[in-house]
Formats: C-alpha cells, sequence, structure tokens
C-alpha cells in the first residue's frame, strides 16, 4: 500500500508541474501579458507626429522603442512621440506584468515629416571626436565667467569616442595648478545654424559639484561679447540638484540667476540616455525631453534669437552653479550618443 501511496503522489506532482508552464526564466507565465494590440495613427500634416495606442492582457506598463534610438514608457499604452525624420520605422513594444513578466511585439510605421536632417555627429569612429565638426575651448579663463574649477583639455583622458559613444570625462587631478580636468566641445568655425530642431541624446554624471551641459552661443560672441550675443542652455544639470533638467535663454537683462527658464526632473538622468531638444522658430523656442516640452520662450525680433548660433558640450566643476564640491567626487562622465540638427 506504501507503494502505491507513493506512485500515486508522484502522478498527481507531475500532472500539477506540466499544468504550470515556465517561462526562459524560470517563472510562472500565469500573468504573462498575451494579446498586444498596437494601433498605431500618424498624422497628416507632415509633422512626423504619431499616435501610438497599445492594449495588452495582463499589463501594467508599456515600454516603446520608436525605432531610432527614442524610447518612452507608458502605464496606459497610449502615447504620442514626433518623429523628426520621414521613414519606416520598426516600432517594439514590451508589455510588463504586475510582477514583472513581459512580452514584446513589433509593427512598422510609415512617417511623413517635412524636416531635414542637416549636419549630425552620431560618433561611431573611435578616437578623437570628428576635428571637421568639433574644436575645444582650453584652459580654464579665470573661470569662464563662473568661477568653474575645471581645466579644459583635449587630451584623450578628457574626452574620447568609444562605443559608439562621446565620452566627456572630468577627473580629480592636479594639472596646471588646477584641481580638476575636464573638456569644452564646440561647432564654432564649423557649423552655425539659424532656427530647426536640435537634439542630444544623452546620459549625465552625478555627484555634487558636477556641471554638464548642451548649449549654444551666438556665433557673433568675438563682434557681440556675451550676453548681448545670446545663449541658448538646451540642458544643464548640476549634481547637487540631482535629476532636475534646465533649461534657460540668456540675453540682454536677462543673464546669470535671472535667465528665463524651466526646469522638469528626471528621475533617470544620471542612468538612462534621455533626448534633450530644443525647436527653435522666429516665433517661438520649445525645450523638450524625450519629446515632453517643459518650456516654451515666445521669440521675436527684439531677442538675439534670430541669427546663427553654434553648438557646445562641456563638463564643468564647482563654479556659481555647479555649487558645492564632494570631496569624495573623484571623477564623472557625460556620454552623448548623438547631435543632431533637423531643418
Amino acid at each position: 500500500m506504501k507503494y502505491l501511496k507513493i506512485c500515486a503522489f508522484v502522478i498527481l506532482a507531475a500532472f500539477f508541474t506540466g499544468c504550470s508552464k515556465d517561462d526562459n526564466n524560470g517563472n510562472t507565465n500565469g500573468d504573462k501579458p498575451t494579446n498586444i494590440q498596437i494601433v498605431s495613427t500618424p498624422s497628416t500634416d507632415n509633422s512626423g507626429t504619431v499616435a501610438f495606442a497599445v492594449t495588452a492582457s495582463n499589463a501594467a506598463s508599456y515600454e516603446f522603442d520608436f525605432g531610432n534610438g527614442v524610447y518612452m514608457t507608458s502605464a496606459t499604452g497610449a502615447v504620442t512621440y514626433k518623429y523628426p525624420v520621414a521613414g519606416t520605422y520598426t516600432v517594439k513594444v514590451t508589455a510588463k506584468s504586475a510582477s514583472g513578466k513581459v512580452t514584446t511585439q513589433t509593427a512598422q510605421v510609415t512617417v511623413s515629416a517635412s524636416e531635414a536632417l542637416v549636419w549630425s555627429d552620431e560618433f561611431e569612429t573611435a578616437g578623437a571626436p570628428d576635428p571637421g565638426k568639433w574644436g575645444y575651448d582650453l584652459g580654464n579663463n579665470n573661470g569662464w565667467g563662473n568661477n568653474e574649477l575645471e581645466y579644459y583639455t583635449n587630451r584623450s583622458e578628457n574626452v574620447v569616442v568609444a562605443d559608439g559613444k562621446l565620452k566627456i570625462m572630468l577627473k580629480k587631478e592636479n594639472y596646471n595648478g588646477y584641481g580638476y580636468t575636464s573638456a569644452r566641445l564646440l561647432t564654432k568655425g564649423k557649423f552655425n545654424f539659424k532656427y530647426g530642431r536640435v537634439e542630444f541624446r544623452a546620459k549625465l554624471p552625478s555627484g555634487g559639484g558636477t556641471w554638464p551641459a548642451l548649449w549654444a552661443l551666438g556665433s557673433n560672441i568675438d563682434t557681440t561679447p556675451w550676453p548681448a550675443c545670446g545663449e541658448i542652455d538646451i540642458m544643464e544639470h548640476v549634481g547637487n540638484q540631482q535629476n532636475k533638467i534646465f533649461a534657460t535663454l540668456h540675453y540682454p537683462l536677462h543673464y546669470g540667476g535671472s535667465g528665463v527658464g524651466n526646469t522638469t526632473m528626471i528621475p533617470t538622468a544620471s542612468t538612462d540616455f534621455h533626448v534633450y531638444s530644443l525647436d527653435w522658430t522666429a516665433t517661438s523656442m520649445k525645450f523638450a525631453v524625450d519629446g515632453v516640452v517643459f518650456h516654451t520662450f515666445a521669440n521675436d525680433g527684439s531677442t538675439p534669437f534670430n541669427a546663427n548660433f553654434f553648438l557646445i558640450m562641456n563638463l564643468a566643476m564647482g563654479g556659481n552653479f555647479g555649487g558645492a564640491v564632494d570631496p569624495a567626487v573623484t571623477g564623472g562622465t557625460m556620454e552623448v550618443d548623438y547631435v543632431r540638427v533637423y531643418r
């Protein structure tokens, strides 16, 4: 009888085990998202805007890969994204259950957009940044007007292209009488533009005192000194205010702490890549992160923002805006996946 009981138990255990399917991680599939449906509605005005509506059983959130290096997460499955360039894109949606199980689905969407890519750097060639596109500001220049602590170089220790990314590296070291080194790249004399759309896809450093920036200055700065030339800060971040993104405009009567701008919180600014962008016309300037506008400026003929500008990328340390330096911070890196300008 004991033998029969053991056999019966083994048979029942096998039955119940067979009824519970495992996913690739050994987890049961009971609440894995199923029946993913992707509905895309492209606009008909050549704006590049596409409205997505995704549904799935057992889904608690959705991650969108728009097929061009941009990602977005939604709790509802409803998102709107503006493609900067026309084309056919393969969109991948990952539906995630409350317990973390995932299912993916892809769909193609054809987009009409009136913007054209006029300049870019995808940072695909390892080594030094492309000298045909980027120059350098070198030294400290009396703290660059902000009492900054770093000395800018063009050394590979401070700036390099690797793994498909530009890496600007801040280092704590004694160099030419300063305690930190970093890099500041600019397109001055190589690329200037007026109006259009600018995108930087970047991941930012953290740590008290770090101050990365993606910005632009008026190309006439040598004859029309700052702030009359105008300054467009597309993205600034300071480690002493972690995850707060600043967009600011500086011009006569609105410089220093009186710049015109706004902020937004990005919880993963230093752990994930995000797209920091500016849409610039003769009548408006819109600043966004991952396509979400958080600051709009009414442009007109009274501002300097109707002339050519050049781009700048840098990583500063301390200074009037960077603030107090955490002595435990020995370095930090800003990674830039690409820079693109559309018109």
